[in-house]
């Protein structure tokens, strides 16, 4: 793992002021990458590239990056994992006998692969986790290319400064903040996003002129940066290329068109999917397991990690080393389970206990670590999970995206139910019973829920019920189908409230995936079209994002087998009756688990990765927070709706409402805000 930087020197930049330039850039993501640095400039395009080094594959010198291919015609700065790199190398050595290899890192294959075969073939060859840099300097085409589904980040725009325009690009925005005389504006549009999301979606930053690099897309510039960013870009899963002066985006890899073509290749019997599953997850499994570091997993205790882990001891004669953390508050504390799964497996096994103070004390530090605003408050427990794991690896291995794969989370077995409850009413009727609902003040709907219960003589207690039924309300008002149905469920609906002026935002705020049309096959029935669209997008910006910081923060790699593009083509393989019964999802990954541990240590509710935020906001958090929402500051600033915001902290101060979710997220603007002056 690493981090990875570059711009292309504008008139006005002096050269030895862009080799500083870059050298801050690069030293910027020292946490990415601690163990060596380098830099490259070709001053025949005013190109310069910076890389930072955490060593996994060929700890030696040989590894080191810029590193430039055997002609000396290519030049990569690279950051991620190629698994399948020892496959790639032998394939290159049958079809080109003189090759003579200089080291053992992944880099050096990735590098002789492009040579031998050209970038677009090799790109589906590669199984791996990637951003990449590559500059062909015959040819003068700088290439950036993202991953299949965006492991690794990659941000790329027009810097403006005063002295003029710089196209750059970086692994993360810090490293472009650095630029001299930074002055990139915050997006409004981009904020109104984040108010939804709690992230900002690709392909937008919270920066004006900076976008993401979407998963799967390949950009190219030939010879010189465009001289001027466009009106807009697009979400390329709605069309295959872009092109812009001598820009060009291109999709290399479209899940869109893995969902249409599995859909024509179902698997029929469920023992034999699961069997396929199975044999191929030991494979990837085996292939992430490959380092010259010592490696180990995270452990929650779950379905998905507890999978993962399984196979691992499986193919190690010693116990492989497992992490969790445990909380105060044995609410939130899933430590337990973990430990079971554990010593079932007899995992080397480590667990962290943290503390609310120890919890609280990191919250300062989010701004510097996402980089732009991500609200995303399981960011806290994953910050430390990766903090035990840093303690004895360089490597850990993790369950994540099994819940978009294989029918995880709870919308998916929730919503469909839902759906067909209110389906047979016309919509004119919907919007009269929800906004009567919301008419009614919360107060009385707490007053009557505990009322009828304490006539049915039953000690039954359901916090914020009217809370919850008014937002109920707002969406059997507002739903006219299930993709409305879904967006309501996985956003924010208050956004334009939250922001000054957002009644005055010209642009449609909702995420451009969500607007991207459907594959034509796979996604007929409600709970694949949200798990296709989860993938392309809280998988990506949420949670990958999410779990990248929190990890490169203390200088450790993630991996995620189930990434591997050959599982998520199996799983789009399987129909839904094959994932999600009544009750349950992830059956197939059930099926491969129960055969190495009991069922009985599995089964329970889905927790999630959870904190006691709301009664923190109230308690200890209380200061820090009041300081970030007075009201004057609010108004000063010019970016949210200042009595809007203090109204809904009062509320859920005084208990009235639990605006948890909303107020942590402005929060969290609020204090990168701060962070950035």
């Amino acid at each position: 793992m690493c981090g990875i930087v570059g711009f292309f020197k504008n008139d006005g930049m002096i050269h030895s002021i862009a080799e500083d330039t870059i050298s801050s850039m690069t030293n910027s993501l020292l946490h990415r990458g601690p163990d060596d640095s380098a830099i490259f400039s070709d001053l025949s395009i005013d190109l310069l590239l910076g890389h930072r080094r955490l060593s996994i594959l060929d700890t030696t010198k040989g590894g080191l990056q810029p590193m430039q291919s055997k002609s000396g015609n290519l030049v990569i700065v690279f950051n991620g994992e190629i698994y399948n790199h020892n496959d790639l190398r032998y394939k290159l050595e049958n079809e080109n006998k003189s090759i003579i290899w200089n080291s053992s890192s992944d880099t050096e294959t990735l590098l002789a692969a492009f040579e031998h075969w050209g970038v677009e073939e090799t790109l589906p060859k590669i199984r791996g986790m990637f951003a990449i840099a590559l500059f062909n300097k015959s040819t003068k085409d700088l290439y950036l290319i993202r991953d299949r589904f965006g492991e690794k980040p990659l941000y790329y725009g027009w810097i403006q400064t005063d002295k003029g325009t710089n196209f750059g690009f970086a692994s993360e925005l810090k490293a472009l903040r650095c630029f001299p005389e930074f002055s990139n504006k915050i997006s409004r549009h981009a904020l109104a996003q984040y108010f939804s999301y709690m992230y900002v979606p690709c392909p937008y930053s919270i920066f004006e002129g900076i976008y993401k690099l979407e998963p799967g897309c390949l950009l190219k510039i030939s010879a010189q940066p465009p001289k001027t960013e466009p009106n807009d870009l697009p979400h390329l899963s709605s069309k295959k290329e872009f092109f812009h002066e001598s820009m060009s985006i291109s999709k290399w890899y479209d899940l869109k068109d893995i969902a249409n073509q599995s859909a024509k290749n179902l698997f029929t019997d469920f023992d034999e999917a699961s069997q396929a599953l199975e044999t191929e997850l030991n494979k990837v499994v085996e292939m992430q397991c490959l380092s010259d570091v010592p490696l180990g997993a995270f452990l929650s205790g779950g379905v998905d990690s507890s999978a993962i882990v399984s196979l691992m001891q499986k193919q190690n004669s010693d116990p492989i080393k497992t992490f969790t953390i445990g909380f105060e508050d044995p609410e939130f504390n899933e430590a337990p389970y973990a430990s079971e799964v554990a010593k079932h497996l007899e995992t080397d096994h480590f667990e962290l206990l943290v503390t609310a103070k120890d919890a609280q004390s990191i919250i300062p530090d989010i701004p510097k670590i996402y980089d732009e605003p991500f609200a995303d408050y399981s960011q806290i427990p994953t910050y430390f999970v990766c903090k035990a794991a840093k303690q004895k690896v360089t490597v850990s291995l993790s369950g994540d995206a099994g819940d978009e794969l294989f029918g995880g989370y709870n919308r998916y077995l929730m919503a469909p139910k839902l759906w067909k409850k209110v389906n047979w009413m016309p919509v004119f009727l919907r919007k009269i019973i929800g906004n009567l609902i919301i008419k009614i003040p919360i107060i009385f709907w707490d007053g009557f829920f505990t009322s009828f219960f304490r006539l049915l003589k039953r000690n039954k207690t359901f916090n914020q019920f009217g809370d919850k039924v008014h937002k109920f309300g707002h969406r059997l008002s507002n739903v006219y189908s299930q993709d409305d149905l879904f967006e309501h469920l996985i956003s924010e609906q208050d956004a334009k409230n939250v922001l000054k002026d957002g009644s005055l935002i010209s642009q449609d705020i909702t995420a451009p995936f969500l607007r991207n049309p459907l594959p034509n096959n796979g996604t007929a029935d409600f709970a694949s079209r949200m798990m296709y669209k989860d993938t392309l997008n809280y998988l990506t910006d949420d949670i990958l994002c999410k779990v990248d910081r929190a990890a490169m923060c203390v200088s450790l790699e993630t991996r995620v087998p189930f990434l591997d593009h050959k599982i998520v083509e199996l799983a789009w393989r399987m129909p839904l009756e094959m994932k999600i019964n009544d009750n349950e999802g992830k059956l197939p990954l059930r099926k491969i688990l129960y055969k190495y541990v009991p069922k009985d240590l599995i089964e329970r509710p889905k927790a999630g990765f959870s904190i006691p935020l709301s009664d923190w906001l109230r308690g200890p958090l209380k200061e820090w927070a009041d300081s970030l929402l007075n009201i004057e500051r609010l108004r000063f600033e010019g970016y949210l709706n200042a009595e809007y915001v203090d109204s809904i902290w009062k509320e859920h101060l005084n208990g009235k409402r639990n605006w948890t979710f909303r107020i942590w997220s402005i929060l969290m603007f609020q204090s990168w805000l701060e962070s950035i002056r």
